[in-house]
């Protein structure tokens, strides 16, 4: 069973795994160029799976949460290079959600609110 990770536990353990290498994280341009790639493999997925483009049977078999995960793998290594902390990103943009766009979308009522 997988137990629940933080975002800083998922940088640091991403971060001891490229910190093996002598290479060490590709440059700023390669890891966007890399993410492009991976999130283009997920909207073939969820082309061949939501959409009218159905696999070739010589296609292998890939799933929509693998390419995801390879697209959060890369995105850890991008912020990691660049020394961004992802809770901190994350909290940062909340906040603009939760503040600037909180009236933006229509918000699903609340049930028995204004039934008389």
């Amino acid at each position: 069973m997988l137990n629940d990770k933080s975002l800083k536990e998922m940088q640091e353990r991403v971060d001891a795994y490229i910190g093996q290498f002598k290479e060490g994280y590709f440059s700023p341009l390669a890891l966007l160029a890399r993410m492009t790639e991976e999130v283009g493999e997920l909207a073939r997925e969820v082309n061949h799976f939501y959409g009218e483009k159905p696999k070739k049977s010589s296609e292998e078999e890939r799933s929509m949460e693998q390419e995801m995960g390879d697209v959060l793998f890369v995105l850890i290594c991008f912020a990691n290079s660049l020394h961004i902390d992802l809770e901190e990103a994350f909290d940062l943009v909340m906040n603009k959600f939760e503040t600037r766009d909180k009236n933006r979308w229509t918000r699903i009522e609340e049930e028995g609110v204004g039934d008389e």
